[in-house]
């Protein structure tokens, strides 16, 4: 009987062992099918990255922003007494290339001191613009402290450069430096931030760069990798004279603290600028000397600025200024009292006649001769 029991189990093995497997199977598969379903319904996160712009990218967002400045600079050549007690001072001319920044759509260019700096500060400047357009330049204020300069230009359509933070910069970060080097036209350097230098005597940080830096590069733009401004290239360190990998900029942030302290005393200490040359105001006589009709009263236009307020707004030599804001002209004492009650950047509405009409020409004030600020 045992052995018949025995027998019975032995054959019922394996259907049970194989009944048991196959569930196993089963429950492993429907488990497999609701975690596939329970993944497949899971929404997919992409992980952001922020996409740097391509070096060529960041480099023409810039560009249009960085000048030429070619500017006249007057220093004493030699020396040559006259007699005992008198000498006369031999001036040499030379010409001094350098580059510069717009910060501001109003026409103000950042560079360095001595790019512009000159014997008894007789500045006579030119920007050339990226796109050919040249005019002249005032300068306004400069700080010798730090080498830098503010020139100030009438001219439309202008590219502020877009500022960065020199804060968010790492040794090792990529940066291109944009200049005028040589006078070969604009050209870039690239190279990356080899220290960020503590200015002896302050809190201010120096950028060190082994972006080629060389003459006629000075003023330009040091921009980082997203094309926006961080330094004004300044100097190199060099005991040759030419650029061996150690170069220096102002940082964006002391460079735009120092302008804007700089533009607001400028602006506050010059009055407003025309930059007109007028002859005698016209009376019934000359009136009709000139336009054959004895009624025209005004100053007679002679001669305008080139690149100043009085051009920009129109008026051209040969015109009649006949008022200014709504005050007859009746001499050119009258004109620069209403003028000089205004200030740089002022926009007043200047009457004028011309063959045989009468035009009001809104006319933006510029800067006359430059005011000494150093902060």
């Amino acid at each position: 009987m045992i052995a018949r029991f025995v027998k019975i189990l032995q054959f019922m093995a394996w259907p049970v062992a194989t009944g048991v497997l196959l569930s196993i199977v089963v429950l492993q598969y429907q488990q497999l099918e609701r975690l596939a379903e329970q993944t497949t319904a899971l929404p997919v996160t992409a992980t952001p990255t922020q996409q740097a712009l391509p070096f060529s990218s960041a480099i023409r967002k810039a560009a249009p922003s960085v000048v030429s400045i070619n500017a006249t600079r007057f220093n004493i050549e030699s020396v040559e007494r006259t007699a005992e007690d008198r000498v006369n001072f031999l001036l040499e001319e030379r010409d001094s290339l350098g580059s510069g920044v717009i910060v501001s759509d109003k026409g103000f260019v950042l560079t360095n001191l001595h790019v512009v700096d000159t014997l008894f500060d007789a500045f006579d400047a030119e920007v050339t613009l990226s796109d050919g357009r040249k005019t002249p330049a005032t300068v306004i204020a400069w700080d010798a402290e730090n080498d830098l300069a503010i020139l100030h230009i009438n001219m439309d359509d202008l590219m502020p450069i877009p500022l960065g933070n020199e804060n968010t910069l790492d040794v090792g970060d990529i940066v291109f430096a944009i200049g005028y080097p040589r006078n070969i036209g604009q050209s870039v350097s690239q190279g990356i931030v080899s220290a960020l230098n503590i200015s002896p005597g302050s809190s201010a940080t120096i950028i060190q760069t082994d972006a080629a830096i060389n003459p006629g590069n000075s003023g330009g733009a040091l921009i980082d990798r997203e094309g926006n401004l961080v330094g004004i290239n300044s100097s190199i360190f060099s005991e040759s004279g030419n650029f061996e990998g150690i170069g220096f900029a102002t940082p964006v942030s002391l460079a735009i603290e120092v302008l804007d302290e700089m533009v607001a005393q400028a602006i506050n200490a010059n009055s407003g600028y025309l930059g007109v040359i007028t002859g005698e105001a016209l009376d019934a006589q000359s009136s009709q000397l000139f336009f054959g009709v004895d009624y025209i009263r005004g100053m007679l236009v002679e001669s305008v600025d080139n690149g100043g307020a009085a051009q920009r707004a129109g008026i051209e030599p040969g015109d009649v200024i006949t008022r200014v804001e709504g005050t007859a002209v009746i001499d050119a004492q009258n004109i620069m009292m209403e003028v000089r009650n205004k200030k740089p950047g002022d926009t007043i509405e200047i009457g004028i006649y011309r063959d045989g009409q009468t035009l009001s020409l809104p006319t933006v004030l510029g800067f006359g001769q430059a005011i000494v600020i150093e902060p």
